[in-house]
């Protein structure tokens, strides 16, 4: 059984530059930890694969495709392999999510 803290894993550089720790990674998936303080946001980018993400903390404005809306703890968001998508921290909260990707990717992130 491994076990991951969040604390304990290292930040990961990044081109968002942002708070970013891989806690999982095999031949199957990938999840990572991200952390965006207020006013913070990830650029927006295209993923090779499918990619789950879910909402730990605090509430922001996620964006898949042409589709923008506010999504807060406990709520997944589906985005599909290849759309573009990005996340916004406009509150005065810290928001952290779960990122899960699958299969892992074996092709580069696309920063838009």
């Amino acid at each position: 059984m491994d076990i991951v803290k969040v604390k304990d894993a290292e930040p990961r550089e990044n081109p968002h530059g942002v708070d970013a720790r891989a806690l999982h990674e095999s031949e199957h998936a990938l999840v990572s930890h991200i952390t965006l303080r207020p006013g913070e946001a990830l650029k927006r980018h295209i993923t090779p694969v499918d990619v789950i993400f879910y909402v730990l903390e605090g509430t922001g404005i996620v964006e898949v495709g042409e589709e923008k809306m506010e999504a807060g703890s406990d709520t997944l968001v589906d985005s599909p392999a290849k759309i573009p998508h990005c996340w916004y921290n406009e509150s005065s909260d810290v928001l952290r999510f779960l990122v899960i990707k699958v299969p892992r990717p074996t092709g580069p992130t696309k920063v838009l």
